[in-house]
């Protein structure tokens, strides 16, 4: 059964209703205690619309959300106080946070909301409940979250919002569909229709760009991104897996040892088959982990030929490489991204990953931005998001979709 959308609630009505609304606030932060900033709005952003929808149409909106990974009790630096403090300043209407999830003042406040504003409740993550293997811990939090929509007498609903959250079976997402009218948001739904672009019929070229740390990552997503993509672009740390299993020696740079036999198998796989694994053929290696390091750029077969010798280590794809990848970007109809080319918080670094994002705004093909390393990358070196035809704030989860899993939250939406 095809799930229900947030028009189709809206126009059954939900003036003066209580409406539990699943969002993704899990945003970075830097700084401590009281002087806590968010450092990327771009997931408040994302969710503004669908709570704007929902005040202007009348609805005392309670939002969950979760921040980070506290350890199932109340921890003032994961508290999502800095992420609703940014949601009151971009919000038209009046944002407030509860002191805890379904707690007492959870309950006094969802009393007392007005229509047209928004209550945000404190980390979902803060009662040990939410994350419970155990189906009955989740259903008595799923319980207590229902009852904050009825107790004016009224039936309240759900909307799930937070794509990034869908592949948890969690009771803000999961077992809270299973006891409210559940709903579709406009944020779920978008990024449902761009992956739908990405996994079914793509238009070609398709080219994928994966960077990141570790290979591990996205072991999964290369092996069904083989059978989809014509290019598959290596950049980050991970491409050092790739570079050892070529026979090349990558000193002091990240390295799986246990994922080799793995991605040899990719690449033997890769040359009898119509993908192609497109590795870079220059690397900035440098002398440590720093953002002040001494650093050159050498051949991706010579990292232990540099100065550094062994201890060099590999913190971005070297000028030439990056401007290749932007070649193949630039030329293809469908472009999918996941994960920096490297350590882009480091200026001296963060070359490549600049040129393959300029590349995206450059190509005429639909082009996707995954994963928040690179929503965060993207920002940080000056890009807005209009740049991109999508911004992805999936995570793990649009990883997890684009593997062929099932999403326990976009299942419990469909029953």
């Amino acid at each position: 059964m095809a799930a229900l959308t947030l028009d189709e609630l809206i126009a059954e009505g939900v003036q003066g209703k209580h409406v539990l609304v699943r969002s993704d606030l899990n945003v970075p932060l830097d700084g401590s205690g009281a002087s806590k900033q968010v450092t990327d709005d771009g997931r408040i952003r994302a969710s503004l619309p669908v709570l704007q929808k929902l005040c202007d149409a009348g609805a005392r909106v309670i939002v969950m959300a979760h921040l980070g990974r506290p350890k199932g009790e109340p921890d003032p630096q994961y508290s999502l106080k800095p992420a609703a403090d940014r949601l009151a300043e971009l919000a038209s209407f009046k944002v407030e946070l509860a002191a805890d999830t379904v707690g007492e003042s959870a309950r006094a406040k969802a009393a007392e909301l007005s229509e047209g504003n928004v209550l945000v409740l404190e980390n979902v993550r803060f009662d040990a409940r939410e994350t419970s293997k155990d189906d009955a811990e989740r259903g008595a939090m799923a319980d207590e979250l229902a009852a904050l929509t009825t107790q004016d007498g009224a039936s309240g609903a759900y909307v799930d919002d937070a794509f990034g959250a869908v592949h948890r079976k969690h009771a803000s997402v999961f077992d809270i569909a299973k006891r409210l009218p559940a709903y579709q948001g406009d944020l779920v739904r978008t990024e449902l229709d761009v992956l739908d672009k990405l996994t079914k019929d793509p238009d070609r070229p398709y080219v994928v760009v994966l960077g990141g740390s570790k290979v591990s990552d996205k072991l999964a997503v290369i092996d069904n991104m083989m059978a989809q993509a014509d290019y598959l672009l290596i950049g980050g740390g991970m491409v050092f897996t790739f570079l050892a299993a070529q026979g090349h020696n990558v000193g002091s740079s990240l390295l799986e040892e246990d994922q080799l036999d793995t991605v040899k198998g990719y690449l033997d796989a890769a040359a009898g088959s119509n993908c192609e694994f497109v590795l870079p053929t220059d690397i900035e290696v440098a002398s440590g982990f720093a953002a002040d390091a001494e650093h050159a750029t050498v051949a991706a077969e010579s990292i232990e030929q540099s100065d550094f010798g062994s201890s060099g280590i590999g913190l971005d794809i070297g000028p030439a490489s990056a401007e290749a990848f932007a070649g193949y970007i630039k030329s293809a109809r469908t472009v999918f991204w996941n994960g920096p080319m490297g350590v882009f918080e480091f200026d001296a670094f963060a070359g490549g990953t600049k040129t393959v994002a300029q590349a995206l705004t450059e190509t005429q093909g639909f082009t996707v931005v995954g994963g928040g390393d690179s929503a965060a990358a993207v920002r940080s070196l000056g890009f807005e998001d209009s740049q991109f035809g999508h911004i992805s704030t999936g995570g793990g989860a649009s990883l997890e979709y684009l593997e062929g899993k099932e999403l326990p939250g976009l299942t419990a939406l469909e029953s």
